[in-house]
């Protein structure tokens, strides 16, 4: 897979935009419980500023209202962590996007939450423009973004002199090429996740392109309701259904499998105390909701990714915020672990939060957590996934790669 890394320029003198992903967990009184991100950050601001280069860092955090930032919303809490790490003064810039601020060689600020600025959602154009005048050089090390349409992540990279890859985007990129390109078989995808709708490019890639290919999450129960069986209120997307019925068919025409749960743990809420109970696929109630899957299931699963000589993973399965509907779906991770005659990648560790995978620890998994509110102490439940594979015909982190060209 050919991309310009950040790696291979020459950065001195140059303004550099990083568009990074430190989007981290934060307690109720807004202070860091997890820096992962933050740290997994610096190695491409660390190589900018030993090269010379005026760093300029943006993230964004949590789900601001655009047009408004309010404390909870400001990425103060990271500019501070982030001088610790530095060893060096971080300033936090606000109200940013048309310059006016400055930043000499050697220097780094961090510019204020992106998702307040309008239009950033949206990835207006107008907005990327004024972004890409800022800089000679612009980085995506965001991976856990790269599949959102927005102006930091896409728009930018349309008008930046120079855009390409930071350290992280570029080992995502490598790992999932090689995984994609040349896969030990049979080769099992898992894709999860609350929407088909944001995995959709890459599920219509993968099912052409892998053995099995293992849904999970929301995304789940649409195939499910796809395939004729009641899901009661759980959470689905009716108007995709014949998408996912169209990806099942594409599976199948090529001798492929798209394996969905027999059985499944449901419970009529969402909530810690909630009953979770055990049922057949077909024994579904209407006030029912699917949390994850049964038992036999999860031993059907775990013998599928005990097989594979090659397992991309993308996305949280089941969502869980009691040890009654959490444990299933762990019975499978074992089975997915690294052995020394297979490429697999290592599934999610669990720790306050399921999904709480890091990239550096992880090849080819892209599992990422959107907000930050899904991760206060005490309150363990799947957050939102945001991960892309670079292979799908729409991918964001290749339309903005095609700019270099």
């Amino acid at each position: 897979m050919q991309f310009k890394k950040m790696t291979d320029l020459d950065l001195r003198g140059k303004r550099v935009f990083i568009r990074a992903d430190l989007n981290v967990p934060q307690a109720d009184d807004l202070s860091i419980t997890d820096d992962t991100r933050i740290r997994a950050s610096v190695p491409a601001i660390k190589f900018a500023l030993d090269a010379g280069a005026a760093v300029m860092v943006t993230s964004h955090l949590g789900r601001p209202t655009e047009g408004e930032l309010k404390a909870e919303d400001s990425l103060r809490p990271i500019a501070d962590r982030l001088a610790q790490l530095l060893d060096r003064k971080v300033a936090l810039i606000q109200h940013w996007v048309d310059g006016g601020f400055d930043v000499k060689p050697g220097e780094v600020v961090l510019l204020e939450n992106c998702r307040v600025n309008k239009g950033e959602k949206k990835n207006d154009d107008a907005l990327a423009q004024k972004i890409a005048k800022l800089c000679d050089v612009y980085v995506n090390d965001a991976f856990g973004t790269a599949h959102r349409a927005e102006a930091t992540t896409h728009g930018v990279a349309k008008y930046a002199p120079v855009a390409c890859a930071g350290p992280l985007m570029a080992a995502e990129l490598e790992a999932l090429g090689k995984a994609l390109e040349h896969p030990k078989r049979p080769m099992v995808a898992i894709v999860a996740g609350s929407k088909v709708s944001t995995k959709l490019t890459i599920l219509e890639s993968l099912a052409s392109k892998v053995d099995q290919l293992i849904v999970g999450g929301g995304i789940a129960n649409t195939f499910l309701l796809a395939q004729g069986h009641k899901i009661g209120k759980s959470l689905a997307e009716h108007d995709l259904v014949d998408k996912a019925r169209k990806i099942m068919d594409v599976m199948k025409a090529r001798g492929a499998e798209v394996p969905l749960p027999e059985d499944v743990v449901v419970a009529n809420e969402f909530a810690a105390h909630a009953r979770a109970n055990k049922v057949g696929v077909d024994q579904v109630a209407d006030d029912d909701m699917i949390l994850d899957i049964g038992p036999k299931s999860a031993a059907k699963l775990a013998g599928v990714l005990a097989n594979a000589g090659t397992i991309v993973w993308n996305g949280p399965v089941g969502r869980s915020p009691s040890t009654a509907s959490k444990n299933r779906s762990a019975t499978s991770r074992p089975a997915a672990a690294p052995s020394s005659n297979s490429s697999k990648a290592r599934p999610c560790r669990p720790s306050k939060c399921s999904c709480n995978a890091q990239p550096e620890r992880t090849r080819h998994h892209a599992t990422r957590h959107q907000d930050r509110r899904d991760h206060r102490p005490g309150f363990e439940r799947q957050g939102n996934p945001q991960a892309h594979d670079c292979r799908g015909g729409r991918c964001r982190a290749d339309e903005f790669l095609a700019r270099q060209g």
